[in-house]
């Protein structure tokens, strides 16, 4: 069962955002197992984040790297709203 995951973290620029992304390369979890779409969107100086999971497992395993990266750029991740996903239309 697939999850839609969004974020709107406190503090979380633009450009922390690009680091975030950077420092998730390096650590190798880039592209998480389990995560089949990434959105980040709206204010550069506050931006909104939303992803797609195939399981609550996977995602809960991507923020076991993702937290702490956040977390040294003085980021408030916050509390995700995660929803189940009904159904998808491509295109």
């Amino acid at each position: 069962m697939a999850f839609v995951v969004k974020f709107k973290p406190a503090g979380f620029t633009a450009a922390k955002y690009q680091e975030t992304i950077k420092q998730l390369i390096a650590a190798g979890a880039g592209t998480p197992k389990g995560r089949t779409y990434h959105e980040c969107y709206g204010d550069p100086n506050g931006v909104d984040i939303t992803d797609v999971w195939d399981s609550m497992e996977d995602f809960q395993a991507f923020g076991i790297t993702l937290i702490p990266i956040m977390n040294s750029l003085g980021v408030d991740p916050g509390q995700p709203d995660v929803q189940q996903i009904h159904g998808t239309i491509i295109g």
